[in-house]
């Protein structure tokens, strides 16, 4: 009898290792899906941003060099999508009060959400299109005849 009863403690013990193995294989199922929860929700709210969050934001290139900062933005009011991002070089560059139109599309937010990476060499942005800060494009068509110019420098496509 004590043979039997070893023998059923040894069954009930694998048992409750068994049980105990597939609660951390369920804990790790659970931690790895509330990791992706928050990731996708972080990258949800990085997708939208308050105007007065992106104003004043500095813009770096990808050797970490820094470019300037957003002064304004430029919405196309036909569909709402930001289309510009106004930033100011002058103090990088001595441009004076040149303001350049950096399509939306060509900013990429940083990893450490500090800043706007422009994957730009500074050098380059001494031939950017740029116009005075007091002198904007001041109707559509000027815009238009921008856009081309501006996608084909920076490398992006108007959608």
């Amino acid at each position: 009898m004590n043979t039997a009863i070893q023998n059923k403690r040894e069954e009930l013990h694998e048992k409750q290792q068994e049980v105990i193995e597939k609660q951390q294989e369920l804990n790790e199922e659970s931690y790895k899906t509330a990791v992706k929860h928050d990731e996708k929700h972080n990258k949800n709210m990085q997708m939208v941003s308050r105007a007065s969050n992106i104003i004043n934001t500095a813009v770096r290139n990808s050797s970490g060099d820094d470019l300037g900062d957003i002064k304004d933005l430029v919405l196309d009011p036909s569909t709402g999508h930001m289309v510009y991002a106004v930033v100011a070089f002058g103090a990088v560059f001595d441009l004076g009060d040149k303001y350049f139109a950096i399509p939306w599309k060509a900013l990429h937010w940083s990893h450490d959400n500090e800043h706007y990476t422009l994957n730009v060499d500074k050098s380059a942005l001494e031939k950017a299109l740029g116009f005075d800060k007091n002198h904007w494009p001041d109707s559509e068509n000027k815009w238009e005849q921008l856009r081309e110019e501006l996608e084909q420098f920076y490398c992006v496509k108007h959608s």
